[in-house]
């Protein structure tokens, strides 16, 4: 897979793009960066790119024909018009699902706009694609193209040593991905979860779905609307919402003796306990329902925990 990245600031691409697993990847013949300087093509004896915008403004705007020219040696490279991504906060917001769409491509060049933008002519006659990472403003589309490049090189056969490396991560169907855990089994006092040192492959793919499930929720409930939940991870989804309603307690729990001060919490938990027994139509009690004075004569012998 080949990409080109048309920039004014090509060391800003390279130096990023060349450490890690994604230079791994170049040094191994797997993907093919080649850095674009697009002053490199323009006629301007000074590299000038760039120039007022028309009906005044702030900033400057970038010039159509050196992005053209440039474009030009890229189709003349690849022997075709390759698809062209500009990187601008106007364009549709990048997801995994795109990075999916843009793997199936052998060539893929990003533009960087700067500045104000690039001439609009430019982007009707050439771009294919306005993309955004976000719903914010850089200074450039350097970082916007170097993020999708990242993305979408790790989905290239032998980028990562197994296609789960990537199919099994959050957001690849819709869903966020479970915890993660390494040595040592317990740090600052937390534990890995038992399940998880176990063994039982069975219990730990169960566990792991139920987390992912959970995690997507919690975290992005939206993603349940584009990827709706099959009706087994419905019936899981319910499950989770019902031990979510249900009160968690926040640290283990502790019996002593009961202490006047305690009377109040006492009466209500007495009340909690009569209220669910009428729910389930079990309105009986061994004798009278215990009341206040009950629980003060308990307490004062010692009774009551």
């Amino acid at each position: 897979m080949k990409y080109y990245v048309m920039t004014l600031f090509p060391e800003m691409i390279e130096q990023a793009m060349n450490t890690s697993i994604m230079g791994r990847a170049m040094a191994d013949g797997l993907i093919s960066l080649q850095v674009m300087n697009i002053r490199d093509y323009t006629l301007n004896k000074h590299g000038k790119v760039d120039d007022y915008p028309y009906g005044g403004g702030a900033g400057m705007v970038m010039e159509a024909e050196p992005i053209y020219r440039c474009y030009e040696q890229i189709c003349s490279e690849a022997g075709k018009r390759p698809r062209v991504i500009y990187l601008t906060p106007q364009g549709d917001v990048f997801s995994q699902k795109i990075a999916k769409d843009f793997s199936k491509e052998d060539v893929l060049v990003f533009l960087c706009g700067h500045y104000e933008g690039v001439d609009e002519r430019f982007i009707e006659a050439c771009v294919d694609e306005e993309l955004s990472i976000g719903d914010f403003v850089l200074t450039g589309g350097e970082l916007g193209a170097m993020v999708v490049t990242d993305c979408v090189c790790r989905m290239v056969p032998g980028v990562l040593s197994d296609t789960e490396c990537y199919t099994g991560e959050s957001h690849w169907a819709g869903r966020l991905e479970y915890p993660q855990y390494t040595r040592p089994e317990t740090w600052e006092g937390r534990t890995v979860p038992e399940v998880l040192r176990g063994g039982n492959h069975a219990e730990i793919e169960a566990w792991r779905t139920r987390q992912s499930l959970e995690r997507t929720l919690v975290k992005r409930p939206d993603l349940f609307r584009e990827t709706p939940p099959t009706p087994a991870e419905q019936r899981l989804l319910d499950k989770i919402r019902r031990d979510r309603s249900r009160p968690q307690l926040t640290e283990p729990p502790v019996c002593r003796p009961a202490a006047v001060d305690d009377l109040p919490a006492i009466l209500a938990i007495a009340q909690q306990a009569r209220n669910y027994l009428r729910r389930h139509r079990v309105d009986q009690w061994q004798g009278e329902y215990p009341n206040a004075d009950t629980f003060s004569a308990d307490i004062a012998a010692g009774a009551c925990h």
